[in-house]
């Protein structure tokens, strides 16, 4: 793997705050977050920041780094096996996204996809 294991450790997590958002349900509330116990951080509004982070992540890494991630994305989904690993890289290299990131966070449950694939790797964040 190009991709150091604490970057994918640290995109794990980012995705997986993406990952519990949900649309706006109650606009209008105005009630305290404290009354709602907070769960208001768990809605997705205009001024969450929170996969706009996760963007700015991916555009910060090199191509290199990119496709380990959709390799390993792959293998976490079962497309290929951990001894793949360098089809699987060639395949993400070859199939070039439009965007690695809206490729990525178009796919349900991305975070837990990313860790079978390290751990079938053999490798976890734990």
């Amino acid at each position: 793997m190009d991709i150091a294991l604490d970057k994918v450790c640290d995109l794990i997590l980012r995705l997986r705050q993406v990952d519990v958002k949900e649309g706006i349900t109650d606009p209008d509330s105005g009630s305290n977050p404290i009354d709602d116990g907070s769960t208001d951080v768990l809605t997705g509004g205009g001024d969450d920041s929170t996969e706009e982070q996760v963007r700015e992540f991916l555009e910060g890494l090199n191509d290199d780094e990119r496709h380990d991630l959709v390799a390993i994305t792959w293998i976490g989904r079962g497309d290929f096996d951990p001894d793949d690993w360098a089809s699987a890289r060639r395949e993400a290299r070859d199939r070039e996204m439009l965007s690695t990131a809206d490729y990525l966070l178009g796919i349900p449950n991305v975070a837990d996809l990313m860790d079978e694939g390290l751990a079938a790797l053999g490798r976890s964040c734990a």
